[in-house]
């Protein structure tokens, strides 16, 4: 037993003294956070890469594979400031876990979909559980962090998802399209 102590010194409560102490807990949600702000930009992008994909095991048509795209764009911009809303009515945090286990629960919706229909609907249940969780996140950083800590938290933040996730728009056959303007000349 002594020789375990010695090959292990932290036992398991002095390692979570040590990992969740009141400086660290900030830095615990910030992860929380930010986690689930990238989970909701990464599923706004990255979808447009399976397009492709999605049409040949569906067996979708173009204006189906727009809506897979654009029903989670509307659900999402539509109840953004609903979610923000219910965040102040409700709780922060409250409404965050609700808008993570919808996000979840669709995710999984989608990924074992059967048909289009089946994932369309999905695609609008993840863009509201986005809708509830993008709000609180930035709030629930405000509340956490001491004024002059936060704006580290925020660049953080700020700094993890969309730039960092730059995905090609593609079109229904996987080939990237860029408009003319962004980014190179048009010949």
């Amino acid at each position: 037993m002594s020789r375990l102590r010695h090959a292990f010194p932290i036992t398991g409560d002095r390692l979570s003294g040590r990992l969740v102490t009141p400086e660290s807990k900030r830095w615990w949600t910030l992860a929380a956070v930010s986690s689930g702000l990238f989970m909701i930009m990464l599923d706004a992008t990255v979808v447009n890469v399976a397009l492709p994909a999605i049409r040949d095991s569906l067996h979708m048509s173009l204006a189906g594979l727009e809506w897979v795209v654009a029903g989670y764009a509307l659900t999402f911009a539509v109840f953004m400031l609903t979610g923000g809303k219910l965040a102040d009515l409700f709780g922060r945090r409250l409404v965050f876990m609700a808008g993570l286990t919808v996000f979840a629960s669709a995710s999984l919706a989608c990924g074992l979909a059967p048909g289009g229909a089946v994932l369309i609907g999905g695609r609008v249940v993840q863009g509201t559980g986005a809708a509830l969780m993008n709000p609180a996140t930035l709030s629930i950083i405000t509340a956490t962090f001491p004024p002059r800590q936060r704006g580290t938290a925020i660049g953080i933040w700020r700094g993890l998802p969309p730039r960092r996730l730059r995905i090609p728009r593609t079109d229904t056959s996987g080939a990237a399209v860029q408009p003319a303007g962004e980014g190179g000349r048009r010949r």
